[in-house]
């Protein structure tokens, strides 16, 4: 007995995901359509990303979402571990080593890294993803353990080193990936090494002192 018509469609929504992501990870999300990635996808059905995922947009989350749960998971371990921890360095891992452990556990080549990246330079995009992974419980909880350790800052300051972290984890783990791709070296060989230099440099940013104002 072949596959039923429900198994084959999930095979083919998988499909879509895995090529949409590469496809995206290279090119930039505005540079693909939606005709492409199921050309490239193997589909005769030139309509099958929207027949699967309604629109662009649900498809980039459904991306999102097929990686989240492997870091919230991750996250959630790690602050079981690390209750009460009066260590910045314990809490800002938690934002740190989900995602590199899971980066690592992708093998080579992967595209995720890239494919976030790409994702949070888009402003309509990006408002739309961190939106959803704020409703983690998981990262609330974190982000809950490490506001207890650090410094009260102005609103501003505060705001501004949340884009300076994101963009630091992003686009570090997205160059790392990219290095990979290539075969290229890069000054720390592991992911695991990558996350301990992120975290020497958040908690570094977190600690900063904040220059005199006029």
């Amino acid at each position: 007995m072949g596959p039923s018509k429900s198994d084959r469609g999930s095979e083919t929504r998988e499909l879509l995901l895995v090529t949409a992501e590469r496809l995206f990870a290279e090119h930039g999300v505005e540079a693909v359509s939606n005709r492409q990635i199921s050309e490239a996808a193997g589909q005769s059905n030139n309509f099958a990303v929207g027949y699967h995922f309604g629109s662009r947009e649900e498809l980039i989350l459904a991306i999102v979402r097929r990686h989240s749960e492997s870091m919230d998971r991750r996250r959630t371990e790690m602050l079981a571990k690390i209750t009460g921890s009066p260590d910045l360095r314990d809490w800002v891992s938690c934002f740190v080593r989900p995602t590199t452990e899971h980066l690592a556990s992708l093998g080579t080549p992967s595209w995720y890294a890239r494919f976030i990246a790409q994702v949070m330079t888009h402003p309509a995009l990006r408002e739309r993803v961190s939106k959803e992974s704020f409703t983690s419980p998981s990262l609330q909880q974190a982000i809950e353990g490490m506001s207890r350790l650090v410094p009260r800052l102005p609103e501003d300051v505060q705001q501004e080193r949340n884009d300076m972290g994101r963009l630091l984890i992003v686009h570090m783990c997205a160059e790392r990936e990219r290095a990979l791709h290539a075969g290229t070296a890069q000054p720390r060989s592991t992911w695991d090494s990558i996350a301990a230099g992120l975290v020497d440099a958040l908690v570094g940013l977190w600690l900063a002192p904040v220059s005199a104002r006029r």
